[in-house]
């Protein structure tokens, strides 16, 4: 990229000591890493994974062969449903992929059709948003929360400052936090059809855009 020369070359001493000690630190601060702390260096791929189940949250476990087994369970405190033909099972910390698995093998004797459904119901959890949206803060939910959707709960964005191209999520993963970058104005824009899904006590950062004046 070619640059361009803010001072003509025959310009006096005086004037360019003028404009590196006034101007210098802005252009610097324009070029300064804006993420907040702990953000550099850390740039897993992006994907919020799958929603695992924890106590409280509400299932469905659906027969498509024994309608009549079908029922909505809530996970216990000790993170298992109780259910029928097979007792209790512990659901707690896994995805409703994984229980699928999991029951499939359970019912393998019991019932003809071997399939298995699973999906959540309820899950109340919250997650935080801030920087540049309309109401920063906590948000709550009962149900699998995307990213964009946690926005739209804080008020959506605030058009005059945030920066939709640079959002990050910050999240606990077994006392190390990792950072996952998102470019919501691709999504807004349909460049991209994945969602990022939340998980509990995630923090969502909009970084604001970099203005001169």
């Amino acid at each position: 990229m070619q640059s361009v020369a803010l001072l003509p070359p025959n310009a006096p001493r005086f004037w360019r000591f003028f404009f590196c000690l006034c101007l210098g630190p802005l252009l610097l601060a324009g070029c300064a890493d804006t993420r907040p702390p702990g953000v550099a260096g850390q740039v897993p791929a992006q994907t919020g994974g799958p929603l695992r189940l924890r106590e409280g949250d509400t299932i469905k476990v659906g027969f498509p062969g024994a309608p009549n087994l079908s029922a909505s369970h809530k996970i216990q405190r000790d993170g298992k449903v109780n259910l029928p033909l097979v007792g209790e099972v512990r659901v707690s910390g896994k995805t409703p992929g994984e229980i699928e698995e999991e029951l499939q093998l359970l019912y393998k004797d019991q019932l003809v059709s071997g399939q298995v459904r699973v999906n959540i119901e309820a899950a109340a959890f919250s997650v935080f948003v801030t920087g540049a949206v309309m109401r920063p803060g906590e948000v709550m939910s009962d149900r699998p929360l995307s990213c964009l959707e946690a926005i739209m709960k804080a008020g959506g964005f605030d058009q005059s400052r945030a920066d939709l191209k640079r959002v990050t999520v910050i999240r606990n993963l077994n006392g190390k936090m990792a950072h996952y970058p998102l470019d919501l104005k691709r999504v807004l824009e349909g460049g991209d059809e994945s969602n990022f899904y939340l998980q509990p006590s995630d923090i969502v950062y909009i970084r604001e855009r970099f203005n001169w004046f």
